[in-house]
């Protein structure tokens, strides 16, 4: 076998034969194993504390991690995968064991989807099951919610490109403080989620304080929607609240007019969402609003 090649850059080259390997297993596992952060992280160029991770077969590659270490205070977080013709034969044990090493034996694994492969993969690395990350959907169609009422003194708008990076960017952080990723965004990661295809201000709903109230122009909460037009889905791609406007029911008002802004797509039949199984109060409102589980991602991690 091949020894695992570690770079902190990939070319253009390898960008494109990582882009068909992944292509190549979410078309036989119905889920891509390397997450949207992830694939940013592959095309941003270098970054400080973020390895790939390549492995080659004679000269096809076979296989490929991603090790992200940007977090100061949570363990690295990586993700892998094997191409399907070359399943079986050890190459996700030893992407698994480099991941290891890179991380000085203290990492955070996803296992996208909870194939059993993956879990077996866990274990086999003696990692611990601690989070799941559960995705939600509920049909769009015949969708009938309320006018959701925002209380008074809050207004709402959308998000203003090259206006509301750096505000959005402080609140979401501190309504996120308790999550690892969401939490940690920076302005390079605000930034490349802008320059994607599916970015739409419109569908960037910002609460407000309203004019002439103390604070005016504050962002209070938003909810950040994103389309994915090819597969029909309308995502609920984040909703946060800054904790000074918590028990005001700003989410769940938010979350009504994100979803009715969906509905009124005509190419969108399915809303999604993802939300941590352990968030039971998120976990309630969604389900309430007619969401149930479609699918889960597991994260595993070392005991130290």
């Amino acid at each position: 076998m091949s020894d695992v090649v570690v770079v902190d850059r990939v070319t253009e080259d390898e960008q494109r034969e990582i882009g068909g390997l992944i292509a190549a297993a979410a078309a036989v596992d119905g889920r891509h194993a390397v997450s949207e952060q992830g694939m940013l992280l592959l095309r941003g160029g270098a970054r400080t504390g973020v390895e790939h991770l390549l492995l080659r077969s004679g000269t096809g590659l076979v296989g490929y991690a991603q090790l992200d270490g940007t977090d100061p205070v949570e363990a690295p977080s990586g993700e892998l995968v094997v191409h399907p013709a070359h399943r079986g034969q050890r190459y996700g044990r030893a992407l698994g064991e480099a991941l290891l090493a890179e991380s000085g034996h203290r990492l955070r694994l996803w296992a996208h989807g909870g194939h059993p492969a993956a879990r077996h993969l866990a274990r086999q690395l003696g990692l611990t099951l601690f989070r799941e990350l559960r995705q939600l959907r509920r049909p769009l169609g015949g969708l009938s919610l309320p006018d959701p009422g925002l209380p008074a003194g809050v207004e709402l708008r959308t998000f203003v490109p090259g206006r509301d990076e750096e505000a959005w960017l402080a609140v979401n952080a501190a309504a996120f403080a308790h999550h690892p990723e969401q939490g940690a965004l920076t302005r390079r990661d605000l930034a490349a989620r802008e320059a994607e295809p599916w970015f739409d201000p419109a569908g960037f709903f910002l609460a407000v304080r309203a004019a002439g109230e103390p604070g005016e122009g504050a962002i209070l909460g938003f909810h950040w929607t994103k389309t994915h037009a090819a597969e029909g889905l309308g995502e609920v791609y984040v909703v946060g609240v800054a904790p000074e406007a918590q028990g005001l029911g700003l989410g769940r008002a938010l979350t009504t007019v994100g979803l009715r802004h969906l509905a009124a797509d005509p190419a969108l039949d399915t809303a999604m969402l993802y939300v941590d199984a352990d968030n039971a109060p998120a976990v309630r409102v969604y389900e309430s609003l007619g969401f149930r589980t479609f699918e889960a991602d597991l994260m595993y991690r070392t005991e130290r």
